[in-house]
């Protein structure tokens, strides 16, 4: 039986609001203990600071370039996560030698799946020495190395949560679990064990950018402000006609493959009533790709909370006879799952184990990923 090891996952997603931080102990295959988790919200000024770095990533060829000013934030983001993980580990009353390996996401801030590149910034080595803890991060570039999309890599996290559900929700109809951040994402876990999984489509981005371009707030909270608008067709559908979702090469998503809609286009209040439905509308759509109809749909992510997605998700796949939970209905933690999963890749990443799959990210064959950075040098002192 394979060793446990102790994992710290951090993850720093598209919607670029801050670091959700997890602890998982776990042997990298079908056990898996969740422990404690944390959300640190990033200030204003350094989200700015991330969507400049946006920008500034679009003119990258190469994956080691930082052009503009993604050295500099690149640092500042290692260093943001290594107090993340210094406040993580004081509040839970651990040090650094309990743990055995960070999993760090990082940012990404480019990914050309069809050029074969993707850029998550996040410098490994300093965070190990910032923290005193070993580091595995850049997961994804392994697996377009071998012809793969780079993601999603969460998939075989979820196969074993999955393996831990109660038998009603996976015994007789396959299950989905939808993580709804920036981008959604599906994983399709057969009742035989077979994973597929892909990029569903537009996620809170378009939201998030609607209503922060006219009404200056981050994100559409609860779906408050879609709860006052109402669907407009045509923009809907301008939406979902879009040929990402009937090609059946599935591909992954950069935040800027769906663009939001012109201030012309909608009210406030019926843009966003339009977005939470083609979120909801592209899960069910793209979920027509799958091997065969699900029957449970576990959602996770902030797109959870916004009531309106939810709704609507619910009565679409209610004409499919399927179900839709939070992940916390289902007893997990849809908060923390991708901050959990990316530490539990870590420990498959030491262990050598894949990371991708065919049927995952379209890598020719599994294979694992990950860049190791040992601890090396005196432990830090952490101030009380």
């Amino acid at each position: 039986m394979a060793q446990m090891k102790t994992a710290i996952g951090l993850m720093s997603g598209t919607s670029m609001d801050g670091i959700d931080i997890a602890l998982v102990r776990t042997d990298g295959r079908d056990r898996v203990e969740r422990g404690a988790t944390l959300g640190i919200t990033y200030d204003t000024k350094f989200r700015d600071r991330l969507k400049q770095a946006l920008e500034d990533a679009r003119v990258v060829r190469q994956r080691a370039e930082r052009p503009g000013s993604l050295a500099d934030v690149e640092r500042q983001l290692t260093l943001r996560h290594a107090e993340a993980v210094h406040s993580f580990l004081k509040k839970n009353n651990l040090q650094p030698a309990d743990i055995d390996v960070i999993g760090f996401h990082g940012q990404t801030v480019l990914h050309r799946p069809d050029d074969a590149l993707t850029v998550q910034l996040g410098d490994g080595a300093l965070l190990a020495r910032e923290t005193g803890i070993a580091v595995v991060h850049d997961m994804r570039a392994n697996d377009m190395v071998h012809g793969g999309q780079g993601a999603p890599l969460i998939p075989v996290y979820h196969a074993a949560l999955a393996a831990g559900l109660p038998t009603e929700l996976r015994s007789e109809r396959p299950v989905v679990f939808v993580n709804i951040g920036g981008i959604s994402n599906l994983t399709y876990i057969g009742t035989g064990g077979q994973i597929v999984a892909y990029d569903s489509g537009p996620g809170n981005t378009l939201i998030d950018q609607w209503v922060e371009a006219h009404a200056g707030i981050p994100y559409d909270q609860g779906g408050m402000i879609a709860s006052e608008g109402r669907v407009l067709t045509n923009l809907a559908e301008r939406y979902l006609s879009n040929p990402f979702f009937s090609v059946n090469k599935r591909r992954s998503l950069d935040r800027n493959d769906f663009s939001p809609p012109a201030g012309a286009d909608a009210s406030l209040e019926d843009g966003a009533r339009t977005l939470a439905y083609v979120t909801a509308a592209a899960i069910l759509k793209s979920a027509q790709h799958l091997p065969q109809q699900p029957g449970t749909y576990i959602i996770c992510g902030g797109g959870r909370l916004n009531r309106i997605i939810m709704r609507d998700l619910t009565d679409l796949a209610l004409s499919e006879e399927a179900t839709v939970m939070s992940a916390e209905e289902a007893g997990l933690d849809g908060d923390a799952m991708e901050a959990e999963a990316w530490a539990y890749l870590a420990v498959r990443s030491l262990e050598g184990l894949p990371l991708t799959f065919p049927g995952t990210t379209g890598v020719a064959k599994p294979v694992t990923g990950g860049v190791f950075n040992p601890l090396s040098g005196p432990l830090p002192s952490f101030p009380d």
